[in-house]
């Protein structure tokens, strides 16, 4: 997906100057130091010779494609297996996607996972289905996963974590130069062909390796 509707988005403040990805993760969100719904969200051994960053929209019709036919096996042969380290990066394209990334970053770390691979899996039902209102559904797909809907509502509110989302996607947006969601990188470098098949993931992660 192209980030025409990037527009809808709040406006985040000026991006700052980064020279790696790894500066462009240790950016002030300004939220209070140690909020752990801005840590890192990743599945793997971290000691797997091989990092697999993914920047992804949770309303991004070819992130779901990706969730639904290539991710079981990236999951089960490569994470589960400790051959590579999974990271997650939201990069919400509208409104709705922003907040269901707010959302998944205010369960525990370790549901944040399950609730993005379910929404992407389920995504026709809940952001796209006729006749039914995005927001609602989403408040429902939250339910299922524990929070009542008045921490949903209190989420919703909370304008310091949708701008802390905002500002990390900018800095990431201007420095990897990030033109359509999924993106993908492996030990840093950039991996365009990985979204086809998993051959073509697989073969990647090996000739990272």
């Amino acid at each position: 997906m192209t980030l025409g509707r990037r527009a809808f988005l709040i406006a985040g403040p000026a991006l700052a100057a980064v020279t790696s990805l790894s500066s462009a993760r240790a950016e002030d969100t300004g939220l209070p130091p140690g909020d752990a719904r801005m840590g890192a969200r990743v599945l793997g051994s971290p000691d797997a010779k091989v990092q697999v960053d993914e920047w992804f929209s949770l309303t991004c019709s070819h992130c779901a494609h990706f969730a639904q036919t290539v991710f079981p096996q990236v999951k089960a042969n490569l994470i589960d297996t400790g051959k590579i380290r999974y990271r997650y990066h939201d990069f919400p394209l509208d409104q709705i996607a922003l907040l269901a990334a707010m959302v998944a970053r205010s369960l525990p770390a370790d549901r944040y996972a399950p609730f993005v691979d379910d929404l992407l899996r389920t995504q026709d039902q809940w952001a796209f289905a006729q006749n039914i209102d995005p927001m609602q559904e989403l408040k429902k797909r939250a339910a299922m996963a524990g929070i009542s809907a008045t921490e949903f509502d209190k989420i919703n509110a909370d304008n310091a974590l949708r701008e802390a989302i905002v500002n990390r996607q900018d800095r990431d947006g201007a420095f990897l130069q990030i033109q359509g969601t999924p993106y993908f990188r492996i030990n840093d470098a950039p991996a365009p062909d990985v979204v086809s098949s998993y051959d073509a993931f697989a073969k990647a992660v090996a000739k990272a390796s």
